[in-house]
């Protein structure tokens, strides 16, 4: 089976391999973390033939008795070759109750270089932190990119593209599929939000209220981009004749990210350059599967797809994000990376001028010399740049491999 491949994502692992570090490949299922390990080892044997690759997928069978750190240890013995270049590559390592106690071991003893994959955040970041301390690195895999998309299914960049890309999302596997055969397309996302919630939320998080778990996604993807609060999410559960503690409703909520169903970003004051603490936005990993749940149709929410469009190419360019907030507006991201930030308005037509004034007026209330940007869909006329503020289309954005 031909192999796509995501050489930003290979480049990124390759840069901390023999740095005695062990290698987290996170993600959402059915990213295609599976297929950057399979990736990872073709490069490995190009270079290095007398490497000793040692692979196990635990959502495979045949490692069905890896089920602890005892066993763990039992598989690994003899495998690794004094002397060689040893890989030991471990997907789905949360399966193995304990595995961060090997995995400690042997990085102690750098006997080998060691990249496992994840699909729980709770439980990585907590056990890997707390045993590994600064001797692990974290590199988190998202759904296709706009350009990955065109690549994997052959499709030239043009605004039919992108409504496929804003309708479909970017789950690699969609490309086997086709696109043609929405039933079939619609089916597979629902099955891997069904693996998801049985595996990484009912399973892993002990949440066992399934309907409560769905009402709430439900009410996510449709406020994907809108402040939510305890309380705004309180008084909707009640709406739904369903009682909630605050508290739990959020927990509910901590599930859903450490499943790598949807993102927490917080708030940042922008005059005050601090973090707030409450009413955050949350941004769907895939857009597809945020489609599922809000029920595909887009007509009435096309600019809360266009906006989580934006946070996920933003993300992709390894930008850390803020919704910024001023004393009478809103800027819709702050982004910052290597000390430079940049603010960014979403919009879906810059039609009259009421919508530029508010679009562009919020950015010109910021006193300081950071890149602004407007993006929208504008298909109809050519963005134009005002008072040194950019306006870019979002194919333009989304084709962009930097700001």
């Amino acid at each position: 089976m031909k192999i796509i491949a995501r050489q930003q994502y290979i480049e990124h692992i390759q840069k901390f391999i023999g740095k005695g570090m062990i290698i987290a490949l996170t993600g959402q299922r059915r990213v295609g973390k599976s297929y950057i390990i399979r990736q990872l080892v073709t490069e490995i044997e190009a270079g290095n033939p007398d490497a000793n690759i040692i692979y196990i997928n635990k959502e495979k069978t045949k490692y069905a008795d890896i089920r602890n750190a005892e066993d763990l240890s039992r598989y690994l013995d003899g495998k690794l070759k004094e002397g060689a270049d040893n890989y030991l590559l471990i997907d789905e390592v949360q399966d193995i109750n304990g595995f961060e106690n090997v995995l400690r071991s042997l990085n102690a003893d750098e006997e080998c270089q060691i990249v496992v994959t994840g699909s729980n955040a709770k439980m990585l970041s907590s056990e890997l932190s707390t045993y590994l301390g600064g001797r692990y690195i974290e590199i988190h895999i998202l759904s296709l990119s706009y350009r990955e998309f065109l690549t994997f299914h052959n499709l030239n960049d043009s605004d039919d593209s992108l409504l496929k890309y804003l309708g479909f999302g970017g789950l690699p596997h969609l490309y086997r599929l086709g696109l043609e055969n929405e039933d079939m397309v619609w089916e597979y996302i629902q099955n891997i939000y069904n693996t998801i919630v049985l595996k990484d939320v009912v399973q892993r998080e002990g949440l066992r209220n399934v309907t409560l778990f769905e009402n709430l996604m439900s009410y996510v993807s449709d406020n994907a981009g809108q402040l939510v609060s305890a309380t705004s999410l309180s008084k909707y559960l009640k709406s739904q004749r369903v009682e909630l503690t605050p508290l739990s409703a959020i927990n509910y909520l901590k599930a859903a990210s450490n499943a790598y169903i949807i993102n927490k970003v917080s708030r940042y004051d922008i005059h005050g350059k601090r973090l707030l603490e409450t009413n955050d936005k949350y941004y769907f990993e895939d857009l597809g599967l945020r489609n599922m749940l809000a029920g595909q149709n887009r007509t009435g929410d096309i600019e809360k797809v266009i906006e989580n469009a934006v946070y996920l190419h933003l993300k992709n360019l390894g930008y850390k994000i803020s919704v910024g907030t001023l004393p009478n507006g809103e800027i819709d991201f702050v982004v910052e990376k290597g000390g430079t930030s940049v603010y960014i308005q979403v919009a879906y037509l810059i039609a009259d001028d009421k919508t530029m004034e508010r679009e562009f007026g919020n950015l010109l209330k910021i006193q300081d010399n950071y890149p602004k940007y407007v993006i929208s869909m504008n298909p109809m006329s050519r963005p134009q740049n005002y008072e040194g503020i950019k306006h870019l289309t979002l194919r333009q954005f989304l084709m962009s491999d930097s700001l």
